[in-house]
């Protein structure tokens, strides 16, 4: 949910890909279905593995695991709190899914900060 999260929302930014510690062997029905609800398809998608030695091509990595890391890393990690929604009720589902979306979109209005400056609202009455 957050890699598609991520790549919807901030192509501008970055490009975002996921893996899991113990990665399932597809994406269940029910996160599908809670993601269509937001327009994003997940039919493509499908469960990839953790690679430690791979984490030095990466700017940052979001941890969602609740464990710490297998070592080495090699990049800045940022430990995000979301329930897993895995065998829970439909409520779980898409408080998780709206959870991440929410700390995904804060991560997004960060990076474009960092790359693009403060904004510059700029107001002009009209007819000036």
């Amino acid at each position: 949910m957050a890699e598609a999260f991520a790549n919807l929302y901030g192509k501008d930014v970055l490009i975002a890909t996921s893996s899991g510690l113990a990665p399932t062997e597809i994406v269940v029905e029910e996160t599908i279905e809670c993601m269509r609800e937001k327009g994003v398809d997940l039919t493509e998608h499908y469960p990839k593995r953790y690679d430690p030695l791979a984490s030095a091509t990466y700017d940052l990595i979001v941890n969602l695991s609740g464990y710490d890391l297998p070592e080495p890393i090699n990049a800045p990690v940022r430990n995000w709190l979301v329930r897993d929604p895995i065998g829970q009720s439909e409520e779980v589902y898409r408080d998780s899914r709206d959870s991440l979306e929410r700390q995904v979109m804060q991560l997004i209005l960060q990076l474009r900060r960092e790359v693009h400056g403060p904004s510059k609202n700029v107001f002009r009455p009209a007819g000036k």
